[in-house]
């Protein structure tokens, strides 16, 4: 016959318990820490989404239709925002792209162009010192034009590759298509600052 093997039993001393919940302690706060921190960056994330789409969209300029003034490859913050003043800065939601423009005359005014691309408004020629060549431009529309209600007329500060209100094709900006107001330039650094 064989004899059973008492088995031996394991007692963990005083100090070896003492570690033992002390890391048990360590480990449920970390991951209450990690958890909570976690939280907290999925908040702060889901609130600056809301922000930047909401409230100030951020835009990449494409294209020379703004130049000098935006320049091919700048980002730009945007305000969301309902009261627009000629010369303000618009961007807006043309054919599933998002175009950028200057506010040249508002609902019910009077647009006039000549034939070298000086602008009026309600008879008044409009000082626009960000344009450096004045050009009539691709313009198709009837002038003078009168703004619609509820719509913008707009144009690029590069007159002679905007296209914009003085074509039919764009047309007018109407409230809903707006995206903001272009206020301040966050890239390049070199030219950090207010939109003008």
């Amino acid at each position: 016959m064989m004899k059973k093997k008492k088995q031996e039993q394991f007692v963990p001393t005083l100090e070896e318990l003492e570690r033992e919940i002390a890391r048990t302690k360590y480990r449920k706060n970390y991951q209450k820490t990690l958890r909570g921190t976690i939280g907290v960056l999925i908040t702060v994330a889901a609130i600056a989404v809301l922000v930047a789409t909401l409230l100030l969209p951020v835009l990449q300029i494409y294209g020379t239709s703004m130049t000098p003034t935006l320049e091919n490859g700048e980002i730009v913050l945007s305000l969301k925002e309902t009261d627009f003043q000629k010369h303000d800065i618009v961007a807006f939601y043309y054919n599933n792209k998002i175009l950028v423009k200057r506010v040249i005359a508002r609902a019910g005014e009077w647009v006039n162009i000549d034939a070298d691309g000086n602008v009026s408004v309600d008879g008044k020629p409009l000082d626009e010192p960000y344009v450096q060549d004045l050009a009539l431009g691709e313009c198709d529309i009837a002038l003078p034009y009168q703004v619609p209600e509820g719509r913008l007329f707009v144009m690029g500060d590069h007159r002679s590759v905007s296209v914009d209100s003085r074509s039919s094709s764009v047309g007018c900006v109407a409230d809903e298509q707006i995206v903001g107001k272009l206020f301040f330039r966050i890239w390049p650094l070199s030219r950090f600052g207010a939109v003008e």
